[in-house]
């Protein structure tokens, strides 16, 4: 495995992961809201300017990981509610 492979497996699995798990929680928990979506995602921003003690490269990848699937999923859900 190269030096950044490992990386890069992290994030897409972190990303397709965390992505599922809230198509999941939409799915099945009707209180689930765009709100709560959205307020987790701030936590994760908040999350990832306290670095001060340095998390590491693999915590950086599940962190970024984590934000993409939040804000891809932020969006996806957007789009649909503009268009029904």
């Amino acid at each position: 495995m190269s030096t950044t492979e490992w990386r890069d497996k992290t994030y897409a699995d972190t990303l397709e992961n965390t992505y599922a798990n809230l198509e999941r929680r939409k799915a099945i928990d009707p209180s689930f809201s765009l709100e709560e979506v959205r307020g987790v995602l701030k936590h994760l921003y908040v999350q990832d300017g306290n670095d001060w003690l340095g998390r590491g490269e693999l915590q950086d990848a599940i962190l970024h990981a984590q934000i993409a699937a939040h804000e891809s999923f932020i969006h996806a859900w957007e789009k649909s509610l503009s268009e029904s």
